[in-house]
């Protein structure tokens, strides 16, 4: 199974121009919806909107942002076509004009940036890198001065990280941007959490973390395809064919 979920089903994401049509495919696939529940409050399934269909096939649709302005839910037994009103008002709050700060940091590199407008555009950044020296298989004196080498130079290669993510993102502020995503390696971003600059940024960042390859101006920009997604955790009956992607 493709991206499955912890506790059942897969996962899939589906960017906001898709998802109504996605959510009306999935409703003619299972015998039409019966019931939506949610916007769930903040917290595991943070603003999650559940669709379930007639055949106990359940979408249960993660936007990337929590937002006062979701739907409501309209309850058990949902009208026929209420699914379509419920996934268009999603899909508009999920490409909604927001300024989003984006940090990407792996060892020995990162690239950080603001985006703003429909659809998103990147309007101020940073990129670089650091070397750092991979691990080293020799042994003794040699092995302990190569690992304090490496060890001093990831430390020069995250303090240039944050310095980056301090200024571009400390031109807006914290309440000057909706919300704050990150990526590169978990490892990375967790040691930047450290430093003061940064702590109202880091403190509780927006939607999934984003697993991307080295960061560099070009990833960079590519990010709004995946922070704008909606995901969708999808569970359905062992007889039903593949959904759509």
């Amino acid at each position: 199974m493709r991206n499955p979920a912890a506790g059942g089903g897969r996962w899939v994401e589906v960017p906001p121009e898709r998802f109504v049509s996605w959510i009306i495919t999935f409703a003619e696939r299972h015998g039409g919806v019966e019931k939506i529940a949610g916007p769930q409050p903040p917290g595991e399934t943070e603003g999650a909107v559940t669709f379930t269909a007639a055949d106990g096939a359940v979408a249960e649709c993660h936007p990337p942002f929590w937002s006062p302005a979701l739907p409501s839910s309209p309850g058990p037994s949902a009208p026929a076509g209420q699914e379509r009103a419920v996934a268009e008002a999603l899909a508009a709050d999920a490409a909604a004009d927001r300024t989003i700060g984006v940090l990407l940091v792996r060892l020995g590199g990162y690239a950080v940036g603001v985006f703003s407008g429909v659809p998103p555009r990147l309007v101020s950044s940073k990129t670089g890198s650091r070397p750092v020296h991979g691990r080293s298989a020799a042994g003794g004196w040699s092995q302990q001065r190569f690992a304090r080498r490496r060890e001093n130079q990831a430390a020069t290669a995250l303090r240039a990280a944050a310095d980056a993510a301090a200024d571009v993102l400390g031109r807006y502020g914290p309440g000057g941007l909706d919300a704050v995503v990150l990526g590169g390696d978990k490892r990375s971003a967790a040691a930047l959490r450290g430093d003061a600059r940064l702590a109202q940024y880091l403190a509780r960042p927006a939607g999934r973390f984003l697993t991307v390859p080295d960061p560099r101006l070009a990833v960079l920009r590519e990010t709004p395809r995946a922070f704008l997604a909606i995901r969708i955790r999808l569970t359905e009956p062992e007889c039903i064919g593949p959904a759509p992607g």
